[in-house]
């Protein structure tokens, strides 16, 4: 806990079985509970969680990395948490990290705080490919011309929010995708929360995940059309559900529509199955 706020960690996880035991090792003492949703992995990722004591929970396929956090997000809730760090278990961030963002967020200094590869020049250092980072400065670039929140990156996957973001936000408006990162910080800024950056230092190297060129250039897009899309919906030419009110959010009974949790397994390990 900080400040008496509970702290829960979940990880979105895909084939992380080499990186997953170093990334939580690295965790530190005050997480009060890890959680780790596998996407239907083809290696032991799951088997290496459940070693390590995390609350695992299975998808039955592979939904996408945008339907994995809703489902992290939602058991993240349900366990009580008051603050929510998103940790990718490839080891591609570092962990040590979570204590300093779940604190500007328990003693009420932002809402969301991003894990920013930009400040301080971490990226190109840790090894991005030159490509990503050209397309990120754009992207970047284009987003804080037209959502005005001058961040230094939209597309950081280390992220921390406090229980109100994420039981206010239309989650489930959102794409199932890549993009669903860049969709819920349009949203944050749309429904006025408070954004905060801190530097964070990256690693690229061979286990950790990366998308290949055509799923960067389908999440570019992505990115075009949110910001498109915020934009039409602020100066009021086109509504759009994911930044509605009355937008679809996380449901507390169940995962995700047409999908339910069978806890009856043989291991009584969580698993979702389409029903």
């Amino acid at each position: 806990m900080i400040g008496g706020k509970r702290v829960v960690v979940v990880m979105p996880a895909y084939n992380a079985e080499r990186t997953l035991e170093k990334t939580v090792r690295e965790l530190p003492n005050l997480v009060d509970s890890m959680i780790l949703v596998d996407d239907h992995s083809r290696d032991n990722t799951v088997h290496t969680a459940e070693h390590l004591n995390l609350k695992v929970f299975v998808h039955d396929r592979n939904y996408g990395y945008g339907r994995n956090q809703q489902t992290c997000y939602r058991e993240a809730l349900a366990d009580g948490a008051d603050i929510v760090v998103m940790v990718h278990p490839d080891y591609q961030y570092t962990p040590l990290l979570v204590t300093a963002m779940a604190s500007m967020i328990a003693f009420g200094v932002y809402d969301v705080v991003l894990g920013s590869r930009i400040i301080g020049g971490g990226a190109l250092k840790g090894g991005m490919p030159r490509y990503k980072y050209i397309a990120n400065r754009f992207l970047t670039m284009f987003q804080n011309l037209l959502v005005r929140a001058k961040l230094s990156e939209y597309h950081t996957g280390f992220r921390a929010y406090s229980r109100q973001v994420l039981e206010t936000l239309p989650l489930l408006e959102n794409s199932d995708d890549f993009v669903f990162d860049n969709e819920m910080l349009a949203q944050s800024v749309h429904f006025k929360f408070r954004i905060g950056e801190v530097s964070c230092p990256t690693k690229y190297f061979q286990e950790a995940s990366s998308i290949s060129f055509s799923r960067s250039m389908k999440y570019g897009v992505g990115v075009l059309k949110t910001t498109l899309k915020f934009t039409l919906h602020h100066v009021g030419i086109v509504h759009f559900r994911m930044f509605s009110p009355t937008g679809r959010k996380l449901p507390m009974n169940y995962y995700f529509p047409a999908v339910h949790c069978d806890i009856g397994s043989e291991d009584e390990r969580p698993t979702i199955t389409a029903s």
